[in-house]
């Protein structure tokens, strides 16, 4: 079972709260809030993001990368993915 279901409530609520501090982003736009306010909250949102990233992450290499149980060839490939993935998000 991947680990994504296995946590699957607690990364559903990680997003929730991501929509919930994007939501607030975009009324503090509509409201023309002060530049500061507006700084502030996409840094929650970024921060916000970047914990949901580190702890799938984490999983993901734990299951796929640390775990006796997969083969050599599929360590690999799972190697190969995350590079990309992280390059992709450090863009």
């Amino acid at each position: 079972m991947p680990h994504t279901i296995k946590a699957k409530d607690k990364l559903l609520a990680r997003v929730r709260r991501i929509q919930g501090q994007v939501g607030a982003l975009e009324k503090a736009l509509e409201r023309g809030s002060e530049c500061g306010a507006v700084l502030q909250q996409i840094a929650a949102v970024r921060g916000a993001v970047n914990g949901l990233m580190a702890v799938v992450l984490e999983g993901h290499l734990r299951e796929h990368l640390a775990s006796e149980a997969v083969s050599a060839a599929e360590r690999e490939r799972d190697l190969e993915q995350v590079v990309a993935v992280l390059r992709s998000y450090f863009k």
